[in-house]
């Protein structure tokens, strides 16, 4: 498929990238009806580009199962209204099997997850994130990078080999790296998306990136879009008014190692009535004065 194929899917990642959270019913199972009414708030913020299967949608908590579910529950709200990254990891077979189940459902892209294994060589990453794009080559391909020894020419070469890698999700909290990385692998070659969301989007869009990733999203659409289009524009200074706006937001969830980072999105999410708070290990819901501190910022959101 040449490059103009993927135009659509290019210019759906130079935006607020939404990660949905997946919540849970009283029974522990995934509350369909709920996910449903999250992703059409969404749709109707504005938001035009969803990754179900993402990290704040707990990913490696749920089961193969609950994983196909949530996909195909995405595909069916979002229709024409967005673009649909899927994600997709674990080992080779899954992840294959998973984008392979996203392109049967109509998505156009697929989120690859860093991979969770405890030894990744450079050239393994390659081999590992080559298979999955070779088997679904009518899709456009996302790495997730996470790790700080990845170069930016082992992404380049896996464009080579995959011309379906289309964009990247970087998620080093460092902004001279992901600077280097970028134009090592090709600043205009791939779509750059700030993979640690809003708190960094403003220094790595000054470094080249086009797109954030967003869990925050879930609970204040408009907030979001108003660091997207301060961004495009230029404007540092608004942008870096919405950073100051959504900073202890994020500050409570990158807290101790990102431990609430999708406890404090569904919190705030149960404080304005809108799904439940539970998380499943080893994620944990909030202390009281947590959640009186996460309902109190909702609050002032004037969502």
């Amino acid at each position: 498929m040449s490059s103009v194929a993927f135009e659509t899917q290019r210019a759906a990642l130079a935006d607020v990238v939404a990660i949905p959270v997946t919540p849970f019913a009283e029974d522990g199972s995934v509350a369909q009806d709920t996910y449903r009414d999250l992703l059409r708030r969404l749709l109707d913020g504005g938001v035009t580009t969803l990754t179900p299967n993402g990290n704040t949608g707990e990913f490696y908590a749920l089961t193969p199962e609950e994983r196909r579910l949530v996909a195909e529950l995405t595909m069916d709200e979002a229709g024409d209204r967005a673009v649909v990254l899927a994600g997709v990891g674990h080992d080779i077979p899954t992840a294959v099997a998973s984008a392979r189940h996203a392109r049967e459902l109509g998505a156009q892209m697929v989120m690859v997850h860093q991979p969770v294994h405890p030894y990744v060589s450079q050239a393994g990453w390659v081999d590992y994130h080559r298979a999955v794009a070779e088997a679904v080559p009518e899709l456009g391909v996302v790495p997730y990078v996470r790790n700080a020894q990845l170069s930016g020419a082992r992404l380049a070469e896996l464009a080579d080999a995959c011309p379906n890698v289309i964009g990247v999700k970087y998620a080093v909290p460092d902004a001279a790296r992901f600077a280097a990385f970028a134009r090592d692998a090709g600043l205009e070659r791939f779509v750059w998306v700030a993979g640690l969301a809003e708190p960094y989007a403003p220094s790595y869009f000054s470094a080249g990136a086009t797109g954030f990733t967003s869990g925050l999203v879930n609970v204040a659409p408009a907030v979001s879009r108003n660091m997207i289009e301060a961004l495009r524009s230029g404007d540092y200074p608004a942008a870096m008014k919405v950073w100051e706006q959504i900073r202890r937001f994020e500050e409570l969830r990158a807290a101790n190692g990102s431990a609430n980072n999708v406890t404090v999105v569904k919190e705030a999410l149960a404080s304005l009535g809108l799904c439940r708070r539970e998380v499943r290990p080893p994620s944990r819901t909030l202390r009281d004065d947590e959640r009186a501190e996460v309902a109190a910022i909702a609050a002032g959101w004037s969502i």
